[in-house]
């Protein structure tokens, strides 16, 4: 199959596994939400930056070394096989036995056990990592996806159930731990792959010695990533936290998991042509531009009906959690051009600069926290919208270099679909605001549906007037015409 191809399968497996799993998971949540109170996801929310650092250190870059190996054999996958379950019991040991410190932190009692049950899941994940990077290095998404629709059915199944006889949050304990265990079930019944009892020294060096930078790249990312949740957990009430990460759940609907998706498929395929810089150019300028066709007018379209949007999926007690998602939502619209930026220094094999780039927006960001606390909440907020640009401008600048596509080009690409999108969405504001809402008192469901509706019939008719080159791509690749 010629790599175009591979692609674009890898693109369509992937793309319905993310969104069928997330489809899933967000019909779950509005049951649940409208069940729960927000202090219940506040408490969860406190876990998050906990949970990520165990994630990333447990992984230690080691996946993405061996998807960017040309021949990873038994020796590789086996070895970085034992090393997550060593890692991962080490790092269950460390939250165990800090679970009253981090509840006393937060003065929040609740969380010792939880924090005891929850992280469980790091050792259920550690006997199915390398079973999952060898499904993506190989783009088997199809697979994937087989395995990962069942779990969340499940789990979300459990903890509906759960909810409803008034569990509180360990609902979303137990839900979250039950999908974790039906998914390592299944990896290792449709994966294919058992490890060897053996251990090479060098096979591990040599991945450590390209991970390890990764590791503390990721780190550092995933630190700031759930900073903001560490900081409103610890100097608000309990229910800002609930409503920050409800916010920020629905707007990683459609951002995170195009990211994740897009990454899924684009980081291996961007290593088969690492040493190709014209044909990485024009894969990533494809990639770019299609991407921020769909993205920047779903986070701006959000944005415009978030207070139907939320009151009717979550009922009135929500609506606070509005304008943390409208700001979510404008930072959200170059999260995946940050993403594909870092992919292209992974496949060059520049982990040192991806880490040295890393504590500089990382610093950047430490002094921007400093200043934006006294402003509370929405100075925070506001802060993320910042950080999203100077994020991208900063990756695309070393990352545009290596290619041979600087960001002043990288910028002209992008731009005119951004003021697009902002255009569309003011005038559907407009509409929205005083005629839907004003002159014809329209429901909060009317009101989502007509607006959206009428959104992305002016967005992709005059992309299409103007003849867009990402609207003449996806009809070209795939809509075939």
């Amino acid at each position: 199959m010629s790599l175009q191809k591979q692609t674009i399968s890898g693109l369509f497996w992937t793309f319905s596994q993310r969104f069928s799993v997330q489809l899933i998971n967000f019909g779950v949540s509005i049951i649940m939400a409208r069940v729960l109170l927000p202090a219940d996801y506040g408490l969860i929310g406190m876990l998050s930056v906990f949970m990520a650092i165990g994630s990333s250190l447990m992984d230690s870059g080691l996946s993405s070394s061996l998807i960017r190996t040309p021949n990873a054999d038994q020796k590789d996958y086996s070895t970085v096989f034992f090393i997550n379950i060593i890692g991962s019991i080490f790092i269950y040991v460390i939250l165990f036995f800090s679970a009253p410190f981090i509840a006393s932190f937060y003065d929040q009692e609740i969380l010792t056990p939880i924090i005891r049950i929850y992280t469980i899941s790091f050792i259920i994940s550690a006997f199915v990592g390398v079973q999952s990077t060898r499904l993506t290095k190989e783009m088997d998404f199809k697979t994937q996806m087989k395995i990962q629709i069942p779990s969340v059915i499940g789990g979300g199944i459990l903890g509906v159930i759960l909810a409803y006889l008034d569990y509180g949050v360990w609902s979303l304990v137990w839900m979250n731990l039950f999908q974790s265990f039906l998914s390592a079930v299944q990896h290792w019944i449709y994966s294919g792959w058992r490890p060897n009892f053996l251990f090479d020294k060098e096979r591990f060096k040599y991945h450590f010695s390209f991970g390890y930078k990764l590791t503390l790249s990721g780190l550092l990312d995933t630190i700031y990533n759930n900073i903001y949740n560490l900081i409103i957990g610890k100097f608000f009430p309990v229910a800002y936290l609930g409503y920050y990460t409800r916010a920020k759940s629905l707007q990683q609907l459609p951002v995170q998991n195009i990211s994740t998706a897009l990454n899924k498929v684009t980081y291996p395929m961007f290593s088969s042509i690492q040493h190709e810089n014209e044909k990485l150019k024009m894969a990533y300028k494809k990639l770019m531009q299609q991407v921020l066709f769909w993205i920047a007018p779903t986070m701006i379209l959000l944005g415009v009906i978030a207070e139907p949007l939320i009151r009717f999926l979550l009922t009135e007690k929500w609506v606070p959690a509005v304008p943390y998602f409208q700001t979510l939502c404008a930072a959200g619209i170059l999260y995946p051009l940050n993403s594909y930026n870092l992919n292209i220094l992974k496949v060059k094999g520049r982990s040192e600069l991806f880490l040295k780039l890393e504590i500089i927006k990382k610093a950047f960001i430490t002094v921007g926290i400093i200043v934006a606390i006294p402003f509370g909440i929405y100075g925070l907020l506001y802060l993320q919208v910042i950080i999203s640009f100077v994020a991208y401008f900063i990756n695309s600048w070393y990352s545009g270099k290596m290619i041979g596509y600087p960001m002043t080009e990288q910028v002209k690409n992008v731009a005119p679909m951004i003021i697009l999108a902002a255009l569309v969405g003011v005038l559907s504001w407009l509409i929205d605001k005083y005629v839907l809402l004003q002159m014809l008192h329209m429901i909060d469901f009317m009101r989502v549906g007509i607006t959206g509706c009428l959104y992305f019939i002016l967005y992709l008719g005059i992309s299409q007037l103007i003849k867009m080159p990402a609207i003449i791509d996806f009809r070209r690749l795939i809509l075939k015409r």
